[in-house]
This record gives C-alpha cells, sequence and structure tokens, in this order.
C-alpha cells in the first residue's frame, strides 16, 4: 500500500491511497495527515496499512490532476515542523563512493592514496551489515535540517545565492515516528531528492555540513511495509524539452554497503533522536550523481527521480534564490 497526502481545489488536506490503475487517489475518511493516522495506528497496536484500510472511503480523486495543479505534499510532515528531523548518510552504494572518491582526487590531487571517502565506504562493505544480533561499523551521518526544509513533489528546490552548485541526490528516505515509549516505529520509505551542493564539498570533505544545509524533496508516495532488496529506477535532468542527463538508480540492501537496520542503529542511539511525538526523515545515501559526470546544473534545470516501485515519480526544478544578507545585532 502507497499513502500520499495532497490539498483538495479547496486547499483542505487529504490523505489518499492510490487506485491500482493509478489514476485515481481513494481518500481516507477522518484523517487529514499521515501523522495522526500514524499516532492512532500505534495506539490501537495496528500497523499503519492496517490503520489506512480501515479509514478507506468511497470518495476518488483525480491522482493527475492534483499532480498537474501541483496539490501534493510531502507523504509525511509534522504539525509542528521543528520536530521533524531532516538527516542522511552517505557512501553506502557504490556509485556514490566512486563519485565522492573521484571530486576528492581531483580537488586535492592524486597523491593521497585513499580518500577518506573510500576509507569509509571500504569500512561499510566489511562491517555494514552485521549478522542478526550484532553491531555493526558506524556509518557517514550529516544534518540536513528540520521540517521547513523540505518542499512539495512539483515545487522548486531553491538554491542559496552563495551556494556553488545545486545538484540532485536520488535517494531512498526511511520515515519514522517517535512512539510515547520513546521508541521509533518505521512508517514506511519514500523516494527523495537531497539536493546538495557538491561543489562546496568537495573544496574539503569538512564542509561537508555547509554542504547539505539546503532543501530537500520528499515523495510523492510513502511505501508502506518492507522494502525490496534490489530496486531499479532512473534519474533524469532535463533543460526545457532537452534531456541533459540520465543515469540509472539501483538501490536496496542487495546493492548497498550497509544494512537498514545498521544504519537505523547508529541514528536513534542518540536519546535526542527518541523523543516522543517527533518525526525523523532519514536519507539512505544516493547511488548515481550527475555531477560525477561532469554535469553542472542551471536554474530552471528539473529533476526526475522515477523509481516504479514507489509509484509517481518525483520531480522538482530547481531555482536559484537571491542571497539574503543577515545581520546580527544585539539585544
Amino acid at each position: 500500500m502507497h499513502l500520499v497526502q495532497f490539498l483538495t481545489e479547496s486547499g483542505a488536506r487529504r490523505v489518499g491511497v492510490p487506485e491500482a490503475d493509478g489514476r485515481f487517489l481513494r481518500v481516507l475518511d477522518g484523517y487529514d495527515t499521515v501523522y495522526a493516522l500514524a499516532r492512532v495506528a500505534v495506539r490501537d497496536r495496528l500497523t499503519l496499512a492496517e490503520a489506512a484500510q480501515a479509514a478507506l472511503g468511497e470518495t476518488l480523486v483525480d491522482y493527475d490532476a492534483v499532480i498537474a495543479e501541483r496539490r501534493l505534499l510531502a507523504p509525511l510532515d509534522h504539525p509542528e515542523p521543528a520536530r521533524f528531523w531532516i538527516t542522511g548518510t552517505g557512501l553506502t552504494h557504490l556509485g556514490s563512493a566512486d563519485a565522492r572518491d573521484k571530486m576528492h582526487l581531483e580537488q586535492n590531487g592524486p597523491e593521497e592514496t585513499m580518500t577518506d571517502s573510500m576509507k569509509i565506504f571500504r569500512m561499510g562493505l566489511t562491517g555494514g551489515k552485521p549478522a542478526p544480533g550484532e553491531i555493526g561499523v558506524q556509518p557517514e551521518w550529516f544534518f540536513k535540517g528540520l521540517g521547513t526544509c523540505v518542499v512539495p513533489p512539483e515545487h522548486p528546490l531553491p538554491m542559496p545565492g552563495f551556494a556553488l552548485a545545486g545538484g540532485e541526490e536520488a535517494e531512498i528516505v526511511g520515515l519514522y515516528l517517535i512512539d510515547e515509549d520513546g521508541n521509533p516505529r518505521r512508517l514506511g520509505f519514500a523516494m527523495g531528492n537531497e539536493f546538495s551542493d557538491q561543489v562546496t564539498e568537495a573544496i574539503n570533505y569538512l564542509y561537508l555540513a555547509h554542504s547539505k544545509l539546503r532543501a530537500c524533496s520528499i515523495g510523492p508516495e510513502l511505501l508502506l511495509g518492507a522494502l525490496p532488496a534490489d530496486i531499479h529506477g532512473t534519474v533524469r535532468v532535463l533543460r526545457g524539452d532537452a534531456l541533459v542527463w540520465e543515469g540509472e538508480f539501483l538501490s536496496g540492501e542487495d546493492n548497498m554497503s550497509h544494512s537498514i537496520q545498521n544504519l537505523e542503529h547508529y541514528h536513534f542511539r542518540y536519546p535526542s533522536f527518541r523523543r516522543p511525538g517527533d518525526l525523523h526523515a532519514y536519507f539512505f545515501g544516493a547511488p548515481v550523481l550527475s555531477c560525477a559526470h561532469g554535469i553542472k546544473t542551471q536554474d530552471g534545470d528539473r529533476f526526475e527521480i522515477d523509481v516504479p516501485v514507489f509509484g509517481r515519480p518525483l520531480r522538482n526544478a530547481m531555482a536559484l534564490v537571491e542571497e539574503t544578507t543577515v545581520t546580527v545585532t544585539s539585544l
């Protein structure tokens, strides 16, 4: 089952389930957010799919119209956006490790026999998928922002005027609710465009934190249940009517150096990430990057992440925004 959050023509929030033919969304009765549905599922000891199934109504909405009129919302959000943590990990896929290694070598020269990126990737290869009950090697981790940095599907991703680049990072995102006892509850998975400044990062790996503080997009559909082990799709960069670049999206645990469980362990071991009522979006790493193929994106370029197992594609344009001058004053 997939869940979609969207706005009606009058601006009211709704949650829907795509029909089998993909043409319509069947609206849930009694819920206007996935967050509210998830809290009821926890309370009533149901899976999220069971709670959604019980709430299915009779109303059908034209899915194409919702998309065309840009009425999609991210598939999960919090009524208090500051309680929605957006974080992630990288170097979990061979493609991203090769890309990161290449850009660091180009910036710093070939005298480095092995970059830090390749070192941490190889650590994951040897220790990122521990046996059940065991703990594997620690992955890379970064903070991206809070719920206010999440842009809905079909809406533009802002590239700050101070940024050196804006590049797509197509990734699977784990979405979680912390229950009233402080336990992380995985709601499901979605596609995400983590959207980073790879040029800033390439200057020095210590600039990774700065390069990640950007907007992102998630959705449009929340996949409930288990994540398939082998996931295929396509990532595209379009400029006007022209295809600038296309790459294969290859993910799932069969194509990763870390297990999902290992990534989750190292994120949720921190008590501050287990506050009851909080939400988390955790990006699992990009398997392919257009920047690794020499692509330099421009204002107005459109990103399309088409991975059939997640339903409709995630699409966003990039929009350059004027740099804001910030003045700090004494109080």
